[in-house]
Protein backbone atom coordinates (compact mmCIF):
# COMPACT_ATOMS: atom_id res chain seq x y z
CA UNK A 1 0.00 0.00 0.00
CA UNK A 2 1.19 3.25 -0.85
CA UNK A 3 1.90 4.44 2.56
CA UNK A 4 1.48 1.76 4.89
CA UNK A 5 4.89 2.83 6.28
CA UNK A 6 4.75 6.18 7.09
CA UNK A 7 4.37 7.39 10.52
CA UNK A 8 1.39 10.18 11.37
CA UNK A 9 2.20 13.05 13.79
CA UNK A 10 -0.22 13.01 16.49
CA UNK A 11 -1.19 9.47 15.27
CA UNK A 12 -2.31 6.58 17.62
CA UNK A 13 -0.46 3.13 16.97
CA UNK A 14 -0.53 1.45 13.82
CA UNK A 15 -4.37 0.67 12.31
CA UNK A 16 -6.27 3.30 14.39
CA UNK A 17 -7.46 1.19 16.88
CA UNK A 18 -10.51 0.26 14.47
CA UNK A 19 -13.65 -1.50 16.03
CA UNK A 20 -14.58 -4.41 14.85
CA UNK A 21 -17.55 -4.10 13.02
CA UNK A 22 -19.36 -0.99 11.77
CA UNK A 23 -22.54 -2.03 13.29
CA UNK A 24 -20.97 -3.15 16.81
CA UNK A 25 -21.28 -1.14 19.79
CA UNK A 26 -17.83 -0.40 20.32
CA UNK A 27 -16.52 -3.74 21.52
CA UNK A 28 -12.38 -4.21 21.22
CA UNK A 29 -11.63 0.05 20.17
CA UNK A 30 -8.48 0.71 21.81
CA UNK A 31 -9.98 4.32 21.61
CA UNK A 32 -7.04 5.97 19.94
CA UNK A 33 -7.84 8.26 16.71
CA UNK A 34 -4.90 8.31 14.74
CA UNK A 35 -4.28 10.69 11.47
CA UNK A 36 -5.71 14.18 12.93
CA UNK A 37 -4.76 12.39 16.54
CA UNK A 38 -8.44 14.43 17.54
CA UNK A 39 -9.58 13.15 21.09
CA UNK A 40 -7.03 11.20 23.02
CA UNK A 41 -7.30 10.77 26.04
CA UNK A 42 -10.91 11.43 26.11
CA UNK A 43 -12.38 8.28 26.65
CA UNK A 44 -12.76 7.18 23.04
CA UNK A 45 -12.99 3.37 24.46
CA UNK A 46 -15.04 0.54 24.71
CA UNK A 47 -18.32 1.69 24.00
CA UNK A 48 -18.32 5.22 23.91
CA UNK A 49 -21.66 6.75 22.81
CA UNK A 50 -21.64 10.23 23.85
CA UNK A 51 -19.86 13.32 22.60
CA UNK A 52 -17.07 14.91 24.22
CA UNK A 53 -15.35 18.77 24.81
CA UNK A 54 -13.35 18.77 22.30
CA UNK A 55 -15.12 16.08 19.83
CA UNK A 56 -18.35 18.10 20.25
CA UNK A 57 -15.88 21.22 18.40
CA UNK A 58 -14.03 19.67 16.14
CA UNK A 59 -17.76 17.64 14.80
CA UNK A 60 -19.46 21.69 14.56
CA UNK A 61 -16.89 23.10 12.67
CA UNK A 62 -16.30 20.21 10.44
CA UNK A 63 -19.96 20.13 10.09
CA UNK A 64 -20.47 23.62 9.46
CA UNK A 65 -18.31 23.55 6.96
CA UNK A 66 -19.96 20.68 5.31
CA UNK A 67 -23.29 22.15 5.01
CA UNK A 68 -21.71 25.50 3.01
CA UNK A 69 -20.46 22.69 0.44
CA UNK A 70 -23.77 21.15 0.03
CA UNK A 71 -25.75 24.21 0.04
CA UNK A 72 -23.50 25.75 -2.85
CA UNK A 73 -24.39 22.65 -5.14
CA UNK A 74 -28.08 23.72 -5.35
CA UNK A 75 -27.80 27.39 -4.28
CA UNK A 76 -27.67 28.58 -7.88
CA UNK A 77 -30.27 26.52 -9.57
CA UNK A 78 -33.05 29.11 -9.25
CA UNK A 79 -30.94 32.02 -10.04
CA UNK A 80 -29.64 30.67 -13.22
CA UNK A 81 -32.01 32.44 -15.68
CA UNK A 82 -31.16 35.95 -13.74
CA UNK A 83 -27.91 35.52 -14.03
CA UNK A 84 -28.16 34.71 -17.10
CA UNK A 85 -30.08 38.05 -17.95
CA UNK A 86 -27.63 39.83 -16.05
CA UNK A 87 -24.17 38.73 -17.29
CA UNK A 88 -25.35 37.85 -21.11
CA UNK A 89 -25.41 33.94 -20.99
CA UNK A 90 -26.81 32.34 -23.66
CA UNK A 91 -29.86 30.16 -22.95
CA UNK A 92 -27.59 27.04 -24.20
CA UNK A 93 -24.84 28.65 -22.07
CA UNK A 94 -26.57 28.82 -19.13
CA UNK A 95 -25.70 25.54 -17.98
CA UNK A 96 -22.01 26.01 -18.06
CA UNK A 97 -22.62 27.80 -14.24
CA UNK A 98 -23.11 24.44 -13.07
CA UNK A 99 -21.14 22.05 -15.35
CA UNK A 100 -18.11 24.40 -14.93
CA UNK A 101 -18.18 23.57 -11.46
CA UNK A 102 -19.06 19.72 -11.40
CA UNK A 103 -16.34 18.95 -13.80
CA UNK A 104 -13.80 20.44 -11.37
CA UNK A 105 -15.28 19.48 -8.27
CA UNK A 106 -16.01 15.83 -9.30
CA UNK A 107 -12.90 15.40 -11.39
CA UNK A 108 -10.22 16.36 -8.70
CA UNK A 109 -11.31 14.89 -5.66
CA UNK A 110 -9.61 11.39 -5.77
CA UNK A 111 -6.87 13.26 -6.31
CA UNK A 112 -7.05 15.78 -3.31
CA UNK A 113 -8.52 12.84 -1.11
CA UNK A 114 -5.09 11.53 -1.69
CA UNK A 115 -3.04 14.51 -1.39
CA UNK A 116 -4.49 14.91 2.35
CA UNK A 117 -3.31 11.69 3.16
CA UNK A 118 0.06 12.46 2.24
CA UNK A 119 0.49 16.22 2.78
CA UNK A 120 -1.90 16.98 5.68
CA UNK A 121 -5.34 17.14 5.73
CA UNK A 122 -6.04 20.09 7.87
CA UNK A 123 -3.41 22.14 5.57
CA UNK A 124 -5.78 21.07 2.60
CA UNK A 125 -8.81 21.56 4.43
CA UNK A 126 -7.76 24.99 5.26
CA UNK A 127 -6.48 26.07 1.66
CA UNK A 128 -9.64 24.91 0.19
CA UNK A 129 -11.76 27.01 2.51
CA UNK A 130 -9.48 29.89 1.61
CA UNK A 131 -9.93 29.40 -2.02
CA UNK A 132 -13.65 28.85 -1.61
CA UNK A 133 -13.76 32.33 0.29
CA UNK A 134 -11.72 33.94 -2.77
CA UNK A 135 -13.89 32.45 -5.35
CA UNK A 136 -17.18 33.29 -3.64
CA UNK A 137 -16.25 36.70 -3.51
CA UNK A 138 -15.38 37.10 -7.07
CA UNK A 139 -17.85 35.18 -8.26
CA UNK A 140 -20.35 37.91 -6.68
CA UNK A 141 -18.10 40.84 -7.98
CA UNK A 142 -18.51 39.37 -11.81
CA UNK A 143 -19.10 41.54 -14.47
CA UNK A 144 -18.67 39.21 -17.19
CA UNK A 145 -19.32 35.26 -18.19
CA UNK A 146 -16.02 34.56 -18.36
CA UNK A 147 -15.11 36.07 -15.10
CA UNK A 148 -18.00 34.33 -13.13
CA UNK A 149 -17.31 30.44 -15.23
CA UNK A 150 -13.34 31.02 -13.83
CA UNK A 151 -15.06 31.48 -10.01
CA UNK A 152 -17.14 28.46 -10.15
CA UNK A 153 -14.36 26.45 -11.86
CA UNK A 154 -12.56 27.57 -8.90
CA UNK A 155 -15.29 26.99 -6.20
CA UNK A 156 -15.54 23.35 -7.74
CA UNK A 157 -11.87 22.85 -6.87
CA UNK A 158 -12.02 24.15 -3.69
CA UNK A 159 -14.93 21.58 -2.90
CA UNK A 160 -12.77 19.14 -4.22
CA UNK A 161 -10.27 19.88 -1.83
CA UNK A 162 -12.13 20.65 1.24
CA UNK A 163 -15.01 17.46 1.33
CA UNK A 164 -12.76 14.69 1.17
CA UNK A 165 -10.33 16.27 3.59
CA UNK A 166 -13.02 17.73 6.07
CA UNK A 167 -14.44 14.03 5.84
CA UNK A 168 -11.10 12.39 6.43
CA UNK A 169 -10.56 14.28 9.48
CA UNK A 170 -14.37 13.40 10.44
CA UNK A 171 -13.29 9.36 10.26
CA UNK A 172 -9.97 9.81 11.72
CA UNK A 173 -11.23 12.06 14.59
CA UNK A 174 -13.72 8.83 15.78
CA UNK A 175 -13.03 5.39 15.83
CA UNK A 176 -14.86 3.10 14.14
CA UNK A 177 -17.87 2.39 16.20
CA UNK A 178 -21.71 4.22 17.61
CA UNK A 179 -18.93 7.59 17.61
CA UNK A 180 -18.20 7.63 13.94
CA UNK A 181 -21.80 6.56 12.79
CA UNK A 182 -23.10 9.47 14.97
CA UNK A 183 -20.75 12.02 13.46
CA UNK A 184 -21.54 10.33 9.98
CA UNK A 185 -24.76 10.30 10.06
CA UNK A 186 -25.12 14.12 11.27
CA UNK A 187 -22.77 14.75 8.38
CA UNK A 188 -24.66 12.88 6.45
CA UNK A 189 -28.30 14.62 7.48
CA UNK A 190 -26.41 18.19 6.95
CA UNK A 191 -24.83 17.41 3.47
CA UNK A 192 -28.27 16.74 2.13
CA UNK A 193 -30.16 19.25 4.26
CA UNK A 194 -27.94 21.51 2.93
CA UNK A 195 -28.87 20.96 -0.69
CA UNK A 196 -32.27 21.07 0.33
CA UNK A 197 -31.63 24.37 1.86
CA UNK A 198 -29.72 25.67 -1.35
CA UNK A 199 -32.26 25.66 -3.46
CA UNK A 200 -35.17 27.46 -0.69
CA UNK A 201 -32.07 30.15 -0.04
CA UNK A 202 -30.73 30.83 -3.89
CA UNK A 203 -34.90 31.40 -4.24
CA UNK A 204 -34.98 33.97 -1.12
CA UNK A 205 -31.70 35.87 -1.96
CA UNK A 206 -32.20 36.28 -5.16
CA UNK A 207 -35.73 37.27 -4.76
CA UNK A 208 -34.44 39.55 -2.12
CA UNK A 209 -31.69 40.95 -2.60
CA UNK A 210 -29.81 39.32 -5.67
CA UNK A 211 -27.99 36.33 -7.08
CA UNK A 212 -24.65 37.99 -6.15
CA UNK A 213 -25.66 36.97 -2.68
CA UNK A 214 -25.93 33.20 -3.66
CA UNK A 215 -22.00 33.95 -3.80
CA UNK A 216 -21.32 36.30 -1.16
CA UNK A 217 -23.12 34.13 1.74
CA UNK A 218 -20.03 31.44 1.55
CA UNK A 219 -17.59 34.46 2.73
CA UNK A 220 -18.07 35.09 6.41
CA UNK A 221 -19.00 31.46 7.05
CA UNK A 222 -15.79 30.34 5.41
CA UNK A 223 -14.01 32.81 7.59
CA UNK A 224 -15.47 31.83 10.56
CA UNK A 225 -14.48 28.59 9.81
CA UNK A 226 -10.49 29.42 8.89
CA UNK A 227 -10.10 31.51 12.23
CA UNK A 228 -11.48 28.68 14.41
CA UNK A 229 -10.32 25.74 12.64
CA UNK A 230 -6.59 25.93 13.30
CA UNK A 231 -7.46 26.09 17.36
CA UNK A 232 -9.71 23.57 17.32
CA UNK A 233 -8.63 20.54 14.65
CA UNK A 234 -5.56 19.24 14.88
CA UNK A 235 -2.91 18.59 11.87
CA UNK A 236 -1.99 15.43 10.75
CA UNK A 237 0.91 14.92 8.19
CA UNK A 238 3.53 12.09 7.41
CA UNK A 239 7.18 12.51 8.98
CA UNK A 240 7.91 10.44 5.77
CA UNK A 241 6.03 11.86 2.76
CA UNK A 242 5.86 9.15 -0.05
CA UNK A 243 5.81 9.90 -3.65
CA UNK A 244 2.57 10.96 -5.47
CA UNK A 245 1.39 8.20 -8.21
CA UNK A 246 1.54 10.95 -10.70
CA UNK A 247 0.45 8.54 -13.51
CA UNK A 248 -2.43 7.32 -11.82
CA UNK A 249 -3.62 10.85 -10.62
CA UNK A 250 -3.71 11.42 -14.58
CA UNK A 251 -5.65 8.74 -16.02
CA UNK A 252 -8.07 8.93 -13.09
CA UNK A 253 -8.60 12.68 -13.09
CA UNK A 254 -8.91 13.04 -17.10
CA UNK A 255 -11.06 10.20 -17.42
CA UNK A 256 -13.66 11.85 -14.17
CA UNK A 257 -13.58 14.50 -16.40
CA UNK A 258 -14.27 12.94 -19.73
CA UNK A 259 -16.78 11.34 -18.07
CA UNK A 260 -18.87 13.98 -16.28
CA UNK A 261 -18.25 16.11 -19.23
CA UNK A 262 -19.96 13.05 -21.84
CA UNK A 263 -22.61 12.99 -19.21
CA UNK A 264 -23.50 17.10 -19.26
CA UNK A 265 -23.06 16.75 -22.69
CA UNK A 266 -25.86 13.55 -22.97
CA UNK A 267 -28.43 15.52 -20.63
CA UNK A 268 -27.78 18.92 -23.25
CA UNK A 269 -27.61 16.91 -26.75
CA UNK A 270 -29.76 13.50 -25.85
CA UNK A 271 -27.81 9.86 -25.04
CA UNK A 272 -27.57 9.15 -28.93
CA UNK A 273 -25.60 12.44 -29.30
CA UNK A 274 -22.19 11.52 -31.28
CA UNK A 275 -20.03 13.51 -29.03
CA UNK A 276 -21.42 12.59 -25.64
CA UNK A 277 -20.97 9.06 -27.06
CA UNK A 278 -17.29 9.76 -27.76
CA UNK A 279 -16.27 11.45 -24.03
CA UNK A 280 -18.11 9.20 -21.88
CA UNK A 281 -16.15 6.44 -24.22
CA UNK A 282 -12.71 8.31 -23.43
CA UNK A 283 -13.62 8.68 -19.84
CA UNK A 284 -14.33 4.73 -19.56
CA UNK A 285 -10.99 4.11 -21.22
CA UNK A 286 -9.21 6.13 -18.86
CA UNK A 287 -10.28 4.55 -15.77
CA UNK A 288 -9.75 1.04 -17.50
CA UNK A 289 -6.32 2.17 -17.94
CA UNK A 290 -6.28 3.92 -14.32
CA UNK A 291 -6.86 0.32 -12.65
CA UNK A 292 -4.16 -1.14 -15.04
CA UNK A 293 -1.72 1.72 -13.45
CA UNK A 294 -2.48 0.89 -10.08
CA UNK A 295 -1.90 -2.71 -10.39
CA UNK A 296 1.20 -1.93 -11.18
CA UNK A 297 2.31 1.36 -9.36
CA UNK A 298 4.74 1.10 -6.39
CA UNK A 299 3.02 3.61 -4.35
CA UNK A 300 -0.69 3.82 -6.28
CA UNK A 301 -2.91 6.48 -5.28
CA UNK A 302 -5.97 3.67 -4.78
CA UNK A 303 -4.36 0.44 -3.94
CA UNK A 304 -6.02 -2.00 -6.37
CA UNK A 305 -6.52 -4.26 -2.85
CA UNK A 306 -8.78 -1.12 -1.82
CA UNK A 307 -11.25 -1.17 -4.67
CA UNK A 308 -11.61 -5.05 -4.69
CA UNK A 309 -13.09 -4.59 -1.09
CA UNK A 310 -16.38 -5.06 -0.89
CA UNK A 311 -17.03 -2.73 1.32
CA UNK A 312 -15.59 -0.38 -0.64
CA UNK A 313 -16.80 -1.48 -3.99
CA UNK A 314 -20.34 -1.98 -3.28
CA UNK A 315 -20.92 0.53 -0.36
CA UNK A 316 -20.09 3.02 -3.06
CA UNK A 317 -22.42 2.07 -5.38
CA UNK A 318 -24.89 1.99 -3.13
CA UNK A 319 -23.69 5.72 -2.70
CA UNK A 320 -23.86 6.57 -6.29
CA UNK A 321 -27.22 5.18 -6.35
CA UNK A 322 -28.89 7.32 -3.68
CA UNK A 323 -27.25 10.09 -4.47
CA UNK A 324 -27.99 9.61 -8.62
CA UNK A 325 -32.04 9.25 -7.55
CA UNK A 326 -32.32 11.81 -5.08
CA UNK A 327 -31.27 15.01 -6.35
CA UNK A 328 -32.66 13.80 -10.08
CA UNK A 329 -36.08 13.39 -8.01
CA UNK A 330 -35.40 16.85 -6.86
CA UNK A 331 -34.88 18.12 -10.59
CA UNK A 332 -38.16 16.19 -11.15
CA UNK A 333 -40.46 17.61 -8.77
CA UNK A 334 -39.14 20.95 -9.45
CA UNK A 335 -40.60 20.94 -13.36
CA UNK A 336 -43.63 19.33 -12.01
CA UNK A 337 -44.15 22.22 -9.33
CA UNK A 338 -42.68 24.91 -11.96
CA UNK A 339 -44.04 23.53 -15.36
CA UNK A 340 -46.84 21.44 -14.63
CA UNK A 341 -48.49 23.12 -11.64
CA UNK A 342 -47.48 26.66 -11.99
CA UNK A 343 -45.42 27.74 -8.51
CA UNK A 344 -43.00 30.32 -8.82
CA UNK A 345 -39.23 29.15 -8.80
CA UNK A 346 -39.44 30.64 -5.10
CA UNK A 347 -42.68 28.26 -3.70
CA UNK A 348 -41.52 25.75 -5.43
CA UNK A 349 -37.90 26.10 -3.19
CA UNK A 350 -39.79 26.43 -0.54
CA UNK A 351 -41.86 23.01 -0.68
CA UNK A 352 -38.77 21.17 -0.61
CA UNK A 353 -38.46 22.03 2.88
CA UNK A 354 -39.82 18.91 3.95
CA UNK A 355 -37.48 17.19 2.25
CA UNK A 356 -34.59 18.88 4.36
CA UNK A 357 -36.45 18.05 7.59
CA UNK A 358 -37.11 13.92 6.52
CA UNK A 359 -32.94 13.98 5.56
CA UNK A 360 -32.34 15.46 9.06
CA UNK A 361 -34.45 12.91 11.13
CA UNK A 362 -33.00 10.19 8.87
CA UNK A 363 -29.77 11.52 9.32
CA UNK A 364 -30.26 11.03 12.93
CA UNK A 365 -32.00 7.45 12.93
CA UNK A 366 -29.29 6.10 10.94
CA UNK A 367 -26.63 5.72 13.85
CA UNK A 368 -29.36 4.04 16.08
CA UNK A 369 -30.48 1.88 13.14
CA UNK A 370 -27.24 0.55 12.57
CA UNK A 371 -26.22 -0.25 16.08
CA UNK A 372 -29.58 -1.80 16.62
CA UNK A 373 -28.94 -4.28 13.07
CA UNK A 374 -26.44 -3.50 10.74
CA UNK A 375 -25.23 -1.17 7.89
CA UNK A 376 -26.10 -3.69 5.06
CA UNK A 377 -30.02 -3.82 6.84
CA UNK A 378 -29.80 -0.13 6.65
CA UNK A 379 -28.91 0.38 3.74
CA UNK A 380 -31.52 -2.23 2.74
CA UNK A 381 -34.39 -0.19 4.97
CA UNK A 382 -33.39 3.43 3.73
CA UNK A 383 -33.55 1.93 -0.38
CA UNK A 384 -36.86 -0.21 0.26
CA UNK A 385 -38.45 3.04 1.71
CA UNK A 386 -37.19 5.19 -0.66
CA UNK A 387 -38.33 3.12 -3.40
CA UNK A 388 -42.24 2.61 -2.09
CA UNK A 389 -41.86 6.98 -1.61
CA UNK A 390 -40.57 7.80 -4.79
CA UNK A 391 -43.07 5.06 -7.10
CA UNK A 392 -46.09 6.72 -4.87
CA UNK A 393 -45.16 9.86 -6.71
CA UNK A 394 -46.63 8.10 -10.06
CA UNK A 395 -49.70 9.14 -9.03
CA UNK A 396 -49.68 13.02 -8.75
CA UNK A 397 -51.85 14.63 -11.27
CA UNK A 398 -52.33 17.67 -12.73
CA UNK A 399 -53.90 19.68 -10.45
CA UNK A 400 -52.77 21.24 -6.97
CA UNK A 401 -54.91 18.69 -5.30
CA UNK A 402 -52.00 16.37 -5.31
CA UNK A 403 -49.61 18.48 -3.62
CA UNK A 404 -49.78 16.58 0.45
CA UNK A 405 -48.79 13.43 -1.72
CA UNK A 406 -46.36 15.59 -2.90
CA UNK A 407 -44.64 16.54 0.41
CA UNK A 408 -45.44 13.08 1.90
CA UNK A 409 -43.56 11.64 -0.54
CA UNK A 410 -40.59 13.58 -0.55
CA UNK A 411 -40.84 13.34 3.56
CA UNK A 412 -40.93 10.07 3.87
CA UNK A 413 -38.38 9.71 0.55
CA UNK A 414 -36.18 12.06 2.23
CA UNK A 415 -35.56 10.07 5.54
CA UNK A 416 -35.03 6.43 3.31
CA UNK A 417 -32.31 8.43 1.00
CA UNK A 418 -30.46 9.40 4.34
CA UNK A 419 -30.57 6.25 5.69
CA UNK A 420 -28.93 4.87 2.49
CA UNK A 421 -26.44 7.91 2.58
CA UNK A 422 -25.18 7.34 6.00
CA UNK A 423 -24.89 3.61 5.65
CA UNK A 424 -22.91 4.30 2.73
CA UNK A 425 -20.68 6.34 4.56
CA UNK A 426 -19.90 4.02 6.91
CA UNK A 427 -19.50 0.99 5.13
CA UNK A 428 -17.24 2.48 2.79
CA UNK A 429 -14.83 3.96 5.44
CA UNK A 430 -14.80 0.83 7.74
CA UNK A 431 -12.23 -1.40 7.62
CA UNK A 432 -8.94 1.11 6.35
CA UNK A 433 -5.78 2.33 8.25
CA UNK A 434 -6.04 6.29 9.39
CA UNK A 435 -3.33 6.72 6.44
CA UNK A 436 -5.93 5.68 3.82
CA UNK A 437 -8.95 7.53 5.24
CA UNK A 438 -8.18 10.47 2.76
CA UNK A 439 -8.38 8.22 0.11
CA UNK A 440 -11.74 6.32 1.45
CA UNK A 441 -13.56 9.42 1.38
CA UNK A 442 -12.25 10.52 -1.58
CA UNK A 443 -13.79 7.65 -3.41
CA UNK A 444 -16.77 8.62 -1.33
CA UNK A 445 -16.71 12.22 -2.05
CA UNK A 446 -16.19 11.33 -5.96
CA UNK A 447 -18.96 9.34 -5.93
CA UNK A 448 -21.54 11.74 -4.03
CA UNK A 449 -20.64 14.19 -6.86
CA UNK A 450 -20.86 11.96 -9.56
CA UNK A 451 -23.98 10.56 -8.77
CA UNK A 452 -25.16 14.22 -8.23
CA UNK A 453 -23.66 15.37 -11.90
CA UNK A 454 -25.32 12.16 -13.35
CA UNK A 455 -29.16 12.54 -11.75
CA UNK A 456 -29.93 15.71 -13.61
CA UNK A 457 -28.64 14.79 -17.12
CA UNK A 458 -30.19 11.20 -17.21
CA UNK A 459 -33.76 11.83 -16.10
CA UNK A 460 -34.05 15.02 -18.17
CA UNK A 461 -33.38 13.08 -21.45
CA UNK A 462 -35.86 10.17 -20.39
CA UNK A 463 -38.66 13.51 -19.86
CA UNK A 464 -37.78 14.51 -22.85
CA UNK A 465 -38.59 11.24 -24.86
CA UNK A 466 -42.10 12.07 -24.35
CA UNK A 467 -43.80 14.99 -26.29
CA UNK A 468 -46.13 15.59 -23.26
CA UNK A 469 -44.20 17.14 -19.78
CA UNK A 470 -46.46 15.46 -17.58
CA UNK A 471 -46.35 12.04 -18.80
CA UNK A 472 -42.17 12.04 -19.40
CA UNK A 473 -41.84 12.81 -15.60
CA UNK A 474 -44.17 10.23 -14.59
CA UNK A 475 -41.87 8.31 -16.81
CA UNK A 476 -38.83 9.27 -15.19
CA UNK A 477 -40.00 8.71 -11.63
CA UNK A 478 -40.74 4.78 -12.46
CA UNK A 479 -37.10 4.76 -13.41
CA UNK A 480 -35.77 6.48 -10.46
CA UNK A 481 -37.61 3.76 -8.39
CA UNK A 482 -36.50 0.92 -10.62
CA UNK A 483 -32.55 2.32 -10.39
CA UNK A 484 -33.36 2.36 -6.33
CA UNK A 485 -34.67 -0.79 -6.20
CA UNK A 486 -31.49 -2.11 -8.17
CA UNK A 487 -28.97 -0.54 -5.62
CA UNK A 488 -31.11 -2.11 -2.59
CA UNK A 489 -31.04 -5.76 -4.52
CA UNK A 490 -27.35 -5.24 -5.37
CA UNK A 491 -26.98 -4.61 -1.72
CA UNK A 492 -28.61 -7.44 -0.28
CA UNK A 493 -27.04 -9.83 -2.92
CA UNK A 494 -23.26 -8.37 -3.39
CA UNK A 495 -21.97 -6.48 0.01
CA UNK A 496 -22.15 -9.87 2.04
CA UNK A 497 -23.70 -10.92 5.05
CA UNK A 498 -20.11 -10.61 6.71
CA UNK A 499 -19.40 -7.47 5.50
CA UNK A 500 -20.28 -5.18 8.50
CA UNK A 501 -19.80 -8.17 10.91
CA UNK A 502 -16.85 -7.90 13.66
CA UNK A 503 -13.62 -9.49 11.77
CA UNK A 504 -11.87 -12.05 14.12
Amino acid sequence: MSVAGSAWVDAGPGENGILKGAGERGRGASGQGGGSGQGKGSGQGKGQVRLEGRQVLVLTVLLVAQFMLAVDFSILNVALPVIGDGLGFSLSSLQWIATSFALSAAGFTLLFGRIADLFGRRRLFLAGLAVLALSSLVGGLATTSEMLLAARVLQGLATAAVTPAGLSLLTTSFPEGPLRQKALGLNGALMSAGFTTGAVLGGVLTDLLSWRWAFFVNVPVALAVLVVAPAVIKESRPTLRPKLDLPGATTVTLGLLALIYGLTRAGEHGWGSASALVWLAVGVALLIAFYAVESRAADPLVPVSVLKKRTVAWGNTAGLVAFLTETSLVFLMTLHLQEVLGFSALTAGLSFGVLGIGTVIGGSLAPRVIAATSTRTTLVIGGLLQAAATLSLVALGESRTGMWLLLIATFAGGIGNMLVIVGFMVTATTGLPDHEQGMATGLATMTQQIGITMGTPVMSAIVATRTDIHSGITTAIVVNTAIVLAGTLTTVFLLGRNADRPRR
